[in-house]
């Protein structure tokens, strides 16, 4: 069963344009042009990964992002013309995986999508092995199960936010620069590197209760990034 996106947007033009160039890579995609429709999809379908505008006639995509993550961990990509940076970091705190800014190369859209669906597909999915497992102070991370406890408590964490801490934790005692954090997870160069980790790392802390002048598990290194020791 091919994989199902869902793309919310409410320029069909640009709807139509980036379920054409899905399709034509072999997925299933669904069109919301209302974040009422969204939600409404959200909650009908199963579905691996959604591209969402900002601008919404009913409702902000920030707060449609938020509420969509309140029961799903699937990827979600914004897809907006406002390339403030500010913006950018919104989406990125409310659970968004990335951020593709109007206009954008197809080809690279598809590209995005293609990474942030391995990485999901890849925790999801029961691996024919021995599971990969780890367990720092009480922080339990299982790769091949993409579960996390925190003292015996789940914490449910986003594919993006799964994949940081265990790229930190599998490296643990080792400072990772935020820029190689960022090639590992994203898999692509950036300049925006350390704002795009920093916000991930700031939420991933949030959802460990972590204290932000003293966190236990995750912490900064000044100058080159962040270490779990």
């Amino acid at each position: 069963m091919s994989e199902k996106i869902l793309v919310v947007d409410d320029e069909r033009e640009i709807a139509e344009l980036v379920s054409l160039y899905l399709q034509n890579e072999g997925y299933e995609v669904l069109c919301a042009y209302t974040a009422a429709q969204a939600l409404e999809t959200v909650e009908s379908q199963s579905l691996s990964l959604v591209l969402l505008d900002v601008m919404l006639p009913d409702m902000d995509g920030f707060d449609l992002c938020r509420k969509i993550r309140e029961k799903h961990l699937f990827p979600i990509v914004m897809l907006t013309a406002r390339v403030e940076d500010m913006d950018k970091i919104t989406g990125l705190t409310l659970g968004a995986d990335d951020y593709i800014t109007k206009p954008f190369n197809p080809l690279e859209m598809v590209a995005r999508v293609k990474t942030q669906l391995r990485r999901y597909t890849r925790y999801n999915v029961p691996e024919q092995q021995e599971l990969e497992q780890l367990d720092i102070r009480g922080l339990c991370i299982c790769k091949s199960g993409h579960k996390c406890t925190l003292n015996g408590r789940e914490v449910l964490l986003t594919p993006t936010e799964f994949s940081i801490l265990w790229y930190l934790c599998s490296r643990q005692g080792r400072a990772v620069p935020s820029e190689e954090l960022f090639e590992a997870v994203w898999g692509e160069r950036s300049f925006e590197a350390n704002n795009t980790v920093m916000t991930h790392i700031a939420r991933l802390r949030e959802k460990l209760h972590e204290p932000a002048r003293k966190p236990k598990y995750v912490k900064t290194v000044w100058g080159v990034g962040y270490i779990v020791e």
